[in-house]
């Protein structure tokens, strides 16, 4: 099955094409102004609206709706999604509630706040959702604030968009390209674990468990919050379990920390094709990808790069700073 069948099947609404836009604004005004004039568009034809920003601009879009801000779904973009991969399962699901209808969204994945190892998901993210809703009715709007914008993210973004609204206006954007090579580009090898981390190398029956009491041990030392230790061992028992399914049943599982984070990484020889796996919420009859998609849901930052010769990393972070929910 190609990955395009694999990803366009939740959803059949009217017209089932995509438009994604990338809007490139100077600011906190223009950025109102633009997101206002596409949500009151889909307000018009009766399209559901989800605005998915910054908390501080959420408000500004708020106020600038007015009466109107009642008709729309309005969300903390970095609460929805503080995980980037968290946000096609999140508009899938906005879609599926609203069958029949167009959906019209604004979705900032980059912004400011963003710690900067952050920046490669959210490009990620826009990129795959060409691929996520290409026969879907479907209005994407991205903003991206050219003050705070450095070169060469403004180049990916815009890449990762085939229209483009500058002053109001939307053209056809020339440098847009191939979506899933530019989702594999901002990926790339990952680099490696650092020297002074721990290593486990695990295989099948038992391996799942050492892994678990690994990451438990070295988490809890760290100092992260207990309930976030509970959820990086079943994010990573998950992933270990995919080894022991789906490879020849051996794994390296790496262990590391530093004053702001704790990370582990699963390396295996299997080999994942679907793009977007662990990106779209598993229907009952799907046989796979539940583990990534708890462990998306469940971790603060989750990195994956697979090859069919190199084998398959994944790579999952907690920040100790984060809300122990």
């Amino acid at each position: 099955m190609r990955a395009t069948d694999a990803i366009g099947r939740h959803h059949r609404g009217p017209a089932p094409t995509l438009e994604h836009r990338a809007l490139f604004h100077d600011g906190d005004d223009a950025l109102v102004a633009g997101v206002v004039a596409h949500v009151r568009a889909g307000l018009e034809d009766d399209d559901a609206a989800v605005v998915a920003l910054p908390a501080a601009q959420l408000d500004l879009v708020r106020d600038a709706l007015g009466d109107d801000a009642g008709a729309v779904v309005l969300q903390d973009v970095l609460g929805l999604g503080r995980n980037p991969a968290r946000l096609l399962p999140a508009l899938h699901r906005f879609a599926d509630e609203h069958r029949g209808q167009r959906v019209r969204v604004v979705s900032q994945a980059w912004s400011p706040q963003r710690r900067p190892e952050e920046r490669d998901a959210c490009l990620q993210h826009d990129a795959l959702a060409n691929l996520a809703f290409a026969d879907h009715a479907v209005a994407l709007l991205c903003p991206y604030d050219t003050q705070l914008l450095d070169e060469a993210t403004a180049a990916d973004a815009r890449a990762a968009h085939p229209l483009v609204v500058e002053d109001g206006a939307t053209v056809a954007n020339p440098t847009y390209g191939d979506p899933l090579k530019l989702a594999e580009a901002v990926v790339g090898p990952l680099s490696d674990a650092p020297d002074e981390g721990e290593t486990l190398l695990y295989s099948a029956p038992h391996g799942p468990r050492a892994v678990r009491l690994a990451v438990a041990e070295h988490a809890a030392d760290a100092g992260l919050h207990p309930d976030r230790v509970a959820d990086l061992c079943l994010a990573v028992h998950e992933v270990a379990l995919n080894t022991v399914v789906h490879t020849d049943g051996r794994g390296i599982l790496s262990l590391w920390h530093t004053d702001d984070r704790v990370v582990a990484e699963i390396q295996d020889g299997g080999y994942v094709e679907d793009p977007l796996v662990g990106r779209h919420p598993p229907g009952p009859a799907d046989g796979r990808g539940y583990g990534l998609y708890l462990t998306h849901r469940l971790c603060d930052l989750v990195r994956l790069h697979s090859t069919r010769d190199g084998g398959t990393t994944v790579r999952m972070t907690m920040y100790l700073d984060g809300d122990p929910r």
